[in-house]
C-alpha cells in the first residue's frame, strides 16, 4: 500500500487520458459494488470528456512511486450548478483515487491539493456539487469544512440523465 505522503501532483497531459478514463471507470464500479447507484457508471466518461475539460479547465494527477493514484478536475466556472457567479471560486469536480494503491486519507489530500491550487490562482473559495442522495459522500465533505450552500436539482450529466445536487462550500484563508 502506497503512503498518502508520498503523492507528486501535476497537470494532467494528452498521454494519461486513458489512464484517467480507467481511474474514473473503475472508481464507479467501487461505487456500484458498494450499493451506490444513480452517481456514476462505467463507461458514462470517455477520453474526449478530460480532453475538453484541459481545454477550459484543469485535470490534476497525484502519482505516487511512478503510478497514478488519483485525480480530479478543477473548473474555473460552472454554471451548469451554480449560475452565473463572479470569479471568486474554484469548482472541483470528480475527485478520484485508486483505492487499490493509496492508503486511507489519499482523497483529502487531492481534496487539500486542489484547495491550493485555487488560492494560487488568487480565488477565495472552493465550490463543488455533491449527488444529494449520497450521504456517505456529503458527510465526508462536510467533514472536509465545506457547507451547504444550496440545491440544484435537475443538473445537465455528462451522458447521462440530470441529477440533484447538494451546492457545497469552502472558504480559503
Amino acid at each position: 500500500m502506497l503512503s498518502a505522503r508520498d503523492l507528486r501532483v501535476r497537470p494532467a497531459a494528452e498521454a494519461d487520458l486513458a489512464a484517467l478514463v480507467r481511474l474514473r471507470d473503475d472508481a464507479a464500479r467501487r461505487l456500484l459494488a458498494r450499493g451506490v447507484t444513480g452517481q456514476w457508471r462505467p463507461g458514462e466518461l470517455d477520453e474526449d470528456h478530460f480532453r475538453r475539460v484541459m481545454a477550459h479547465g484543469e485535470v490534476w494527477l497525484a502519482e505516487a512511486d511512478g503510478r497514478l493514484a488519483g485525480a480530479w478536475e478543477l473548473w474555473w466556472e460552472d454554471e451548469d450548478a451554480w449560475g452565473p457567479q463572479p470569479p471568486v471560486a474554484g469548482y472541483v469536480h470528480r475527485l478520484m483515487v485508486d483505492r487499490a494503491t493509496t492508503a486511507p486519507g489519499t482523497g483529502r489530500l487531492l481534496l487539500d491539493a486542489a484547495e491550493r491550487r485555487v488560492a494560487e490562482a488568487g480565488r477565495t473559495r472552493v465550490r463543488l456539487d455533491c449527488l444529494a442522495g449520497n450521504t456517505q459522500l456529503n458527510a465526508y465533505y462536510l467533514d472536509a469544512g465545506y457547507r451547504v450552500v444550496g440545491h440544484k436539482a435537475g443538473k445537465p450529466q455528462p451522458g447521462g440523465t440530470p441529477k440533484s445536487f447538494t451546492l457545497m462550500e469552502k472558504q480559503l484563508g
